[in-house]
């Protein structure tokens, strides 16, 4: 059982919370720790409280946790709360390798007809972690994050994704230029969503190899960045709204393309 604040494996915990080390991922809570057992990720530490440990929700998981880990440990309540992300900690801290997140390890679980996220420019995670969750829910092969998008393995991003972030092929880091001349070089139409755009999102052929392009709420995407798609849609909307929350404009161009694939089989009828 640690006791000590300035435990070496809290002071890990701590430093992959914070994003210093790029080695681990930081997994908080009972359901998201299973997410990333049944993942297959390598688990580093498990690191539960001993109020969880007691109690008939965990008893499960907890042995199988402790096979897969290399360490586990026992901590007080108090002592979980000073590594932990949330304002009330949920007992349980997994640390666990980073899952590839290159262009190698990308492209190689693409279908041959690929549906494909592309993130630019987003800077909330829980956004991130909520647009990898609708991605993966409508059929989507893969997201790419751009090197000017938040981490989609940080620990706000992995919550809001509730698993999807395991098992979703992901790119993190490359340009923007990189990244839609990647798909462009594959034949894959790169659509950018964008509120003044003459053609509404149902107005084009999703059917074909698609990557659905999101830029920031508060600014969109540059001329530049618009000119370097095949083409961009907009979402009608009525009232005084001007846009969209990012998520939830990305889960009506996601399940307008699933919609329009239905031999994918992919997605739930």
């Amino acid at each position: 059982m640690i006791t000590s604040l300035d435990n070496s494996l809290l002071r890990l915990a701590r430093a992959v919370r914070d994003g210093k080390s790029q080695e681990f991922i930081f997994v908080e809570g009972l359901r998201l720790c299973e997410e990333a057992l049944r993942s297959g990720l390598p688990i580093e530490a498990v690191i539960v409280s001993n109020e969880l440990a007691q109690k008939e929700t965990a008893a499960a998981l907890l042995p199988e946790l402790s096979r897969a880990a290399k360490r586990v440990a026992s901590v007080s309540e108090k002592l979980l709360g000073s590594i932990s992300y949330t304002k009330t900690p949920q007992g349980i801290v997994l640390l666990a390798s980073r899952p590839e997140s290159n262009q190698d390890h990308f492209a190689g679980g693409q279908k041959e007809n690929p549906l494909i996220v592309l993130m630019h420019r987003i800077n909330n995670p829980v956004n991130v972690g909520a647009i990898l969750r609708t991605a993966e829910a409508a059929g989507a092969t893969g997201a790419i994050a751009t090197e000017n998008t938040s981490d989609p393995f940080s620990p706000k991003s992995l919550r809001g994704a509730m698993g999807s972030a395991f098992r979703l092929p992901i790119w993190y880091g490359p340009t923007y230029a990189a990244a839609v001349g990647w798909c462009s070089q594959r034949g894959i139409h790169t659509v950018c969503a964008d509120v003044h755009a003459a053609t509404t999102y149902s107005e084009i052929d999703w059917a074909r190899p698609s990557a659905l392009i999101f830029g920031p709420e508060s600014s969109g995407l540059s001329r530049e960045e618009l000119a370097a798609a095949s083409e961009a849609v907009r979402i009608p909307m009525g009232g005084a709204a001007e846009s969209l929350n990012v998520a939830v404009a990305a889960g009506i161009l996601l399940y307008e393309a699933a919609r329009q694939r239905p031999s994918e089989g992919s997605v739930r009828r």
